[in-house]
């Protein structure tokens, strides 16, 4: 049960942050010994209490786009992006997901793509300082060719220790979209692409679990949530006067950290 409470409070604090959500579970349930086949499948259903987190927190703009969504052109728009941001990381997930789980699951990959990801975000945040006023302040402004250049970033995520708001969210910097934008429309693509994957895998992974397992899938599931909470609404009002450098350095830290420990043992 603590196994649950800890890996909830480490899925929950990390899943929006640039962090890397699957690396850190990935190298918290290798030191707590439960990262075989049945510990995968946990980790996955409670990313579920963490993405209701987000929709609960914006539960009035969600409200907003499915009752405008037949009518309204900006909401249609919205909901477009999001269909056509989420494609190339569903496309991509599905072709090379065996792969990535068989060679890419495990501390020492996620070390390397924490430390890559944290010199990556030193150099996106370098790049965005010299570059002056974004292109794009308004979510509703965005286009369709916005949306599909976020979901060609979020692909690196597929990557274990890569993070994929970090890769929305620094990829959308990149391509024009102001820091506050990108990290809210990576909130929202968080939704169809966790519930699609999360989904996906229980479905394929129902035969593991059994009623033995409900009681810390519960708790798992609350706990994530509340922490989820807690992290997206510290994030949203950190971009809004800071830079995501201090996320870098833990990354890296982290990263060197893991091969260290793992080196040794």
């Amino acid at each position: 049960m603590i196994d649950s409470v800890v890996l909830g409070i480490v899925e929950g604090l990390t899943e929006f942050l640039p962090v890397s959500s699957t690396g850190h579970l990935i190298v918290v349930s290798d030191l707590l010994g439960d990262n075989g086949d049945k510990g995968k499948v946990f980790d996955i259903v409670i990313q579920l209490g963490a993405i209701l987190a987000v929709c609960w927190e914006f539960r009035a703009r969600l409200a907003k786009a499915f009752a405008g969504v037949a009518s309204d052109p900006v909401q249609q728009r919205f909901a477009a992006n999001l269909f056509v941001a989420f494609l190339p990381a569903a496309i991509v997930g599905l072709a090379f997901q065996k792969a990535i789980k068989a060679y890419l699951f495990n501390p020492v990959s996620v070390a390397m793509a924490l430390i890559v990801g944290g010199v990556a975000i030193f150099l996106v945040e370098r790049w965005y300082a010299r570059h002056g006023a974004p292109r794009v302040t308004n979510m509703d402004d965005m286009t369709w060719k916005d949306a599909l250049m976020v979901g060609l970033a979020q692909c690196l995520s597929l990557i274990p220790g890569t993070s994929r708001s970090g890769a929305t969210i620094m990829g959308g910097m990149v391509f024009g979209l102001s820091r506050p934008v990108a990290t809210e429309f990576s909130f929202f693509l968080a939704i169809p692409v966790m519930f699609a994957a999360s989904g996906y895998e229980m479905f394929k992974n129902r035969a593991l679990l059994d009623a033995r397992d409900l009681e810390s899938i519960a708790v798992g599931f609350v706990v994530s949530f509340a922490f989820a909470l807690l992290a997206v609404k510290g994030l949203i009002r950190y971009v809004m006067r800071h830079d995501f450098n201090p996320f870098a350095w833990y990354r890296v830290a982290l990263g060197i950290a893991v091969l260290a420990y793992f080196h040794a043992a």
